[in-house]
């Protein structure tokens, strides 16, 4: 993608020069161009802008010098951080090709203000893993006019041209916190100026020499320190842009942006609710008043069975209740809003529409997996006076309290257990950033069951059968899959077991396998504890039984909790066979939740491959149910014994799906992109754990999404 640029240098100063000229005009430079590291700059220099918060980015650029790709995020307003996978010919004596996982991070320290106040950011770029790109810098951006922005700053590292060499045998995945802010320093500076709504023309100057790509043959050392390039806006959500580095090597780029804040259809497309029935006056009902109804032994299963039927009619499960003449306890079960709150605003609604008029305290308690999670005690009298005032209003009447347990007088809803359900559907796995394999794909179909005997008892699996893919079964060690069976050994040459190096051999069956299989039992034995046991094909490549307990008191940021597991390694057909090793896990956990959606988790313990250490993970979450989190995990195995990446961490993203469509689903698409799947700090993976079944009915998650009580 070599040309030479001249004339375009030439005519992009000029229309640069002009453009300082032409301070006025329409259409302000309000939203941030991506460069080419997927952070907000120009084409390689960083600027100063902070894209909005809960921007989710995913930028690709290529040139001559290289592929990258990079996932880019805006947890809080003035913190970005980006993942980034690039591929750089001829620099890995290893491979044909360094393909290198990075991480950026910048915090903008100062905002742009009124006069001459500048946005002020600091950030490090690469900081750790092998650190190809590394370079730290202290940028300002100012909006010089609606059409014309411009930056400068200070780089070192890369940023002014000193490639810190690295050691690509070295295992790397470590922060570079020596390098940092060490060597040459050298200014930068870039100008973005709007040519139209839509269109920017940029103009940078760099001192990054791109030495590593020179040395491994990719191209020749910029001619010049200037960069030009253009940015095309198509709406808010794309950018594609061109770009020359030096005016002589040629390189594309395109963005898509999402907001976990914001969504096509932010008011969702469910039907509304049932409107509020006041109730009549104490001389049209005397008996409804003053609870002579209760003397009807049919008047409680009537109510229910027309309760339950209205409640299915809104997605939720009427799984017992409790009726006196003054007070009634509804147990629900949420199958249809992301938001539990919703959930138990329409059933509130329906309610008043039901139950006789003497009946004044609602308490609608919250069940997951059988377990009473919380309990909203509401006043009918405040649901029928401020119904259409805001929620916060209703918000402020409404008591959440720890469910009880075993409370007295629940009568079961009729004919719903024993019960059965099942599904026939498709199934996509991706497997992103793989240093041999960018990404891989299995494409096939499911079938997936869950009967219920009694409440808490879960009997779930699934049955799959691959169609296609590009995740075919391979064995580590450059081995061929019949030689690692073959071999029949479950540690590496290093005495590492093999808990998730050799994955890949539980890819590509074509014959159908069993990817689950168990019995669970989930219980509440006080008002602030939860317990679960899981018994069988715990996931495809382990089996056993797994035990936690969680304490949790529904109105606490503090929650603590414990797991065990004994397990034992499957057959890779994932059908009923298993290996030779197992192993004894376990951890202790705390979560805590720091308020405005971010919430945290150390988890410390004794992992599938033996060895000891702890995981922390941050989670940022936002009201309508988007979630994005970073974790990583430390323990005394070795950098050498690990390999690669020297200790596990990755990214979790959780998107509701009534985010995309509208339509109220607690279905979610998750992912977990890990820079590498190694043997150190690997965590059993199993369903159904404790803190994330309940943390949607406590007070934090109900409160965040009480705006939907209403809705």
């Amino acid at each position: 993608m070599r040309r030479r640029f001249r004339p375009l240098l030439l005519t992009s100063t000029a229309l640069l020069t002009a453009s300082v000229s032409a301070l006025g005009g329409a259409g302000p430079t309000s939203g941030q161009t991506l460069n080419t590291y997927g952070m907000p700059g120009a084409i390689d220099t960083p600027s100063a802008v902070a894209p909005p918060e809960g921007e989710l980015a995913a930028t690709v650029s290529r040139s001559d010098f290289g592929r990258r790709v990079t996932l880019s995020f805006q947890p809080k307003p003035r913190l970005t951080t980006a993942l980034r996978y690039s591929r750089i010919e001829g620099i890995d004596p290893k491979r044909d090709a360094l393909k290198d996982r990075s991480f950026d991070v910048q915090y903008q320290l100062l905002t742009e203000a009124d006069g001459w106040q500048p946005s002020v950011a600091i950030g490090l770029r690469d900081f750790m893993g092998t650190g190809v790109y590394s370079g730290e810098y202290f940028v300002a951006t100012k909006t010089v006019s609606p059409r014309l922005r411009v930056s400068g700053g200070l780089g070192w590292g890369r940023l002014a041209g000193d490639w810190r060499r690295t050691d690509y045998e070295d295992e790397g995945g470590r922060p570079n916190i020596d390098d940092w802010f060490t060597g040459s320093v050298k200014p930068f500076a870039s100008v973005e100026w709007m040519a139209t709504d839509r269109l920017s023309v940029l103009a940078e100057y760099s001192h990054d020499d791109y030495q590593p790509e020179v040395e491994g043959g990719g191209a020749d050392e910029p001619e010049s320190k200037f960069n030009l390039g253009v940015n095309y806006r198509i709406g808010d959500v794309y950018q594609i842009g061109a770009y020359t580095i030096g005016s002589d090597v040629i390189g594309i780029r395109g963005s898509v942006a999402l907001n976990a804040r914001e969504s096509q259809y932010p008011s969702g497309l469910e039907p509304a609710p049932a409107p509020v029935r006041p109730r009549p006056a104490p001389s049209a009902d005397p008996d409804g008043w003053s609870g002579a109804w209760t003397a009807d032994a049919t008047a409680q299963p009537v109510i229910q069975n027309a309760l339950s039927k209205a409640l299915a009619n809104e997605g939720q499960t009427l799984e017992s209740m409790a009726l006196s003449a003054n007070r009634a306890e509804i147990r629900i079960r949420n199958n249809r809003y992301n938001l539990q709150s919703e959930a138990i605003g329409r059933s509130a609604r329906l309610m008043t529409r039901a139950l006789p008029p003497s009946v004044e305290t609602f308490v609608i308690t919250s069940v997951e997996n059988g377990m009473p999670a919380s309990s909203v005690v509401l006043q009918r009298s405040d649901i029928e006076r401020l119904e259409n005032t805001a929620s916060a209003r209703i918000a402020q009447e409404a008591q959440i309290v720890n469910a009880d347990p075993r409370p007295g007088g629940l009568v079961m809803t009729e004919g719903l257990y024993p019960k059965f359900s099942w599904s026939l559907r498709p199934y996509l796995n991706i497997g992103l950033w793989d240093p041999d394999e960018s990404w891989r794909y299995e494409v096939g179909g499911e079938v997936r069951a869950r009967y219920e005997p009694l409440p808490g008892l879960v009997l779930s699996g699934a049955l799959r059968q691959r169609a296609f893919g590009s995740a075919d079964q391979e064995a580590p060690d450059e081995l061929t899959p019949e030689e690692y069976l073959a071999d029949g050994s479950d540690t590496n040459k290093n005495g590492v077991p093999r808990v998730r190096s050799d994955g890949r051999m539980y890819s590509g069956n074509s014959d159908p396998h069993i990817p689950e299989l168990t019995l669970s039992w989930f219980a509440k034995p006080t008002p602030t504890t939860y317990t679960r046991v899981t018994f069988g094909l715990l996931e495809r490549a382990y089996g056993g039984v797994s035990a936690e307990a969680l304490w949790k008191p529904v109105d606490s940021r503090l929650a603590l909790g414990a797991e065990i597991n004994r397990v034992r390694k499957r057959d890779f057909d994932q059908l009923l066979d298993f290996r030779d090793y197992e192993v004894t896990t376990g951890h202790v956990s705390a979560y805590y939740d720091f308020g405005q959606g971010v919430w945290g988790q150390i988890d410390a313990g004794k992992y599938l491959a033996g060895d000891v250490g702890a995981t922390v993970a941050l989670n940022r979450e936002f009201e309508n149910g988007w979630r994005i989190g970073a974790y990583v995990t430390k323990t005394d195995m070795s950098t050498e014994d690990f390999g690669e990446g020297s200790f596990d961490k990755g990214v979790v993203m959780s998107i509701p799906l009534s985010w995309a469509t509208g339509t109220p689903s607690k279905k979610r698409a998750v992912s977990d992109v890990r820079s590498l799947s190694r043997d150190g700090g690997a965590r059993l993976r199993v369903d159904g754990r404790l803190y994330e079944a309940v943390r949607d009915s406590h007070t934090g998650e109900l409160y965040d999404g009480w705006g939907k009580f209403w809705r």
